[in-house]
């Protein structure tokens, strides 16, 4: 009796190995998907207006503003706080979170 026969190796199917592989490429895909769903920047289904600030008050600051379909972007001079200008009121914040504002020369001291 031949007993190699009986105990053949299993041999893989190559094409095993590349269904594997579409089906990673699949579930990345569907991450991607969703990270893009989620951006509200990116997503060119969202109604909502989103402004991206990016390094505040630095001289690199960035600002993206999205309105329906439109992107605007605006660069900071890195000129921040200077240029020729002057005090113009104050303003104040209520305990209701609304803010009023009080020009010069009315400003209770």
């Amino acid at each position: 009796m031949n007993l190699k026969l009986l105990h053949e190796p299993e041999t893989e199917d190559p094409i095993l190995s590349v269904v594997n592989l579409i089906d990673i490429f699949l579930v990345i895909i569907a991450a991607l998907l969703i990270t893009v769903a989620k951006n509200p920047m990116i997503n060119p289904f969202s109604k909502q207006d989103v402004t991206v600030i990016t390094d505040p008050g630095k001289p690199t600051m960035e600002m993206m503003i999205k309105k329906g379909e439109k992107i605007e972007k605006y660069k900071a001079s890195g000129q921040i706080g200077s240029g020729d200008g002057e005090k113009a009121g104050v303003a104040y914040r209520m305990k209701d979170g609304s803010i009023v504002y009080v020009p010069e020369g009315q400003a209770a001291n």
